[in-house]
C-alpha cells in the first residue's frame, strides 16, 4: 500500500464525484441550452454567430483560419461548428448530471477545456492601440475558470462517476481515491481562479466576483497553503462568493436562462469548494508538509543524501479519511 495515501472511503469518495459532476453539469446544461436558444433562432442566429467569430469573440484567426477554409472549410461553417458544439455541449451535460460515461466525457473536456485558451482572441503587446475590440490580458488570466474546470475534469475521472449515477448500473464503482492527490488537484483549481481575479481583477475581462480583491487573493492563498481547517474555511468563503455573484449578476429584465448563463461557471466552483469544506484539500504540499519537506531535506544535505526516498511522504502518512 502506498504509504503517501489518504484514502477516502467509498461513500466519501462517491459523494464528492456526485458534487463535482452535477456543478459540471449545469455548466454544460446551461451553456448548450443558452448558445442553442440563439442559434437555433431566426433572428438572432446571425449575431451569435458573428459575436464567437468578431475580434472580441472566442475564436482567434489562426483556429478560424484552421477550421472554416481548405479541405475543412468546405465541409464545416461557423454556424455548423457551433451548432453542434452547443448541441454537444447540452447532451454531455445531462449525461453527467446522470452519471452517464463520466470518465470518459471528463477525459475529454478535461483537454478539449484548454482549447478555449488558446482560441481566445488576444492583444497584450506593449505601446500599441487597437481601434478593434479585442482581449487585452492573457488568455490564461481571462479563461481561468476554463482552466479551473479542467482540473475539476480530471480530479472527476479519477473519483469515477459516483453515488446515483447510471454508470453504476453497468460499471464496478470506485472503491477509493487518494485524496491527497486529488484534493492538491482541486485546491489548486479552485485557488488559481480566486489567486488571478485577486491580482489581476482589475484588468479588462478578468472576473473579480464583485468582490473586494484582497478577499480572493487571501482566500485562493489559504486554499492552496492552508491546513484541513483552514482550507475548509476558505471554501466556505469560496461558496459565499460564488452565492453573492449570482446574486450581483441577476437581473429581472433578463430571462432565467439568460441569467443563468451569465454565472454557469460559477455552479461549478460552488460544488468544487463543496467537496473542500466536506473533505479538506489533502495534506500534500501544504504550508506544514513544505517546512517539514525542507527540514528532510536539509537534514539529508547535512547528512550526505541518506534516505532520499522518504521526501515524497506526505506530513501525516495518514491511510484513510478522518
Amino acid at each position: 500500500m502506498n504509504k503517501s495515501a489518504y484514502l477516502l472511503s467509498e461513500i466519501q469518495a462517491g459523494m464528492a464525484a456526485l458534487f463535482i459532476r452535477v456543478g459540471l453539469g449545469l455548466v454544460f446544461v446551461i451553456g448548450g441550452t443558452s448558445k442553442l436558444s440563439l442559434l437555433l433562432g431566426s433572428s438572432t442566429h446571425d449575431a451569435m454567430v458573428s459575436n464567437y467569430m468578431s475580434t472580441s469573440g472566442y475564436i482567434n484567426a489562426l483556429f478560424q483560419e484552421y477550421l472554416f477554409t481548405g479541405a475543412i472549410g468546405d465541409l464545416l461553417s461557423p454556424a455548423i461548428f457551433l451548432t453542434a458544439l452547443s448541441a454537444f455541449e447540452l447532451i454531455s451535460g445531462i449525461a453527467l448530471i446522470l452519471g452517464l460515461f463520466v470518465r470518459p466525457l471528463s477525459l475529454f473536456y478535461g483537454f478539449l477545456l484548454w482549447t478555449f485558451v488558446i482560441a481566445l482572441p488576444t492583444m497584450t503587446v506593449p505601446g500599441i492601440s487597437l481601434e478593434a475590440k479585442t482581449y487585452t490580458s492573457p488568455a490564461i488570466f481571462v479563461q481561468i475558470r476554463d482552466i479551473a474546470l479542467s482540473g475539476f475534469m480530471f480530479v472527476l475521472y479519477n473519483l469515477g462517476s459516483g453515488t446515483k449515477s447510471l454508470d453504476h448500473r453497468f460499471l464496478r464503482p470506485q472503491i477509493t481515491a487518494d485524496w491527497n492527490a486529488l484534493g492538491l488537484l482541486l485546491r489548486l483549481s479552485l485557488a488559481s481562479v480566486m489567486i488571478v481575479g485577486g491580482f489581476f481583477g482589475a484588468f479588462g475581462n478578468i472576473t473579480s466576483f464583485a468582490t473586494p480583491q484582497l478577499i480572493l487573493a487571501i482566500t485562493g492563498i489559504l486554499l492552496i497553503f492552508g491546513s484541513k481547517k483552514v482550507v475548509q474555511a476558505s471554501s466556505v468563503v469560496v461558496m459565499g462568493v460564488m452565492l453573492w455573484y449570482m446574486f450581483s449578476k441577476f437581473g429581472i429584465d433578463k430571462t432565467l436562462i439568460k441569467n443563468l448563463n451569465g454565472f454557469k461557471r460559477e455552479f461549478a466552483l460552488f460544488a468544487s469548494a463543496g467537496v473542500l469544506f466536506l473533505l479538506g484539500g489533502g495534506e500534500r504540499y501544504t504550508l506544514m508538509d513544505l517546512l517539514r519537506r525542507s527540514k528532510l531535506y536539509i537534514q539529508q544535505f547535512i547528512g550526505g543524501g541518506r534516505d532520499e526516498g522518504t521526501l515524497d511522504l506526505p506530513a501525516e502518512g495518514k491511510l484513510s479519511a478522518e
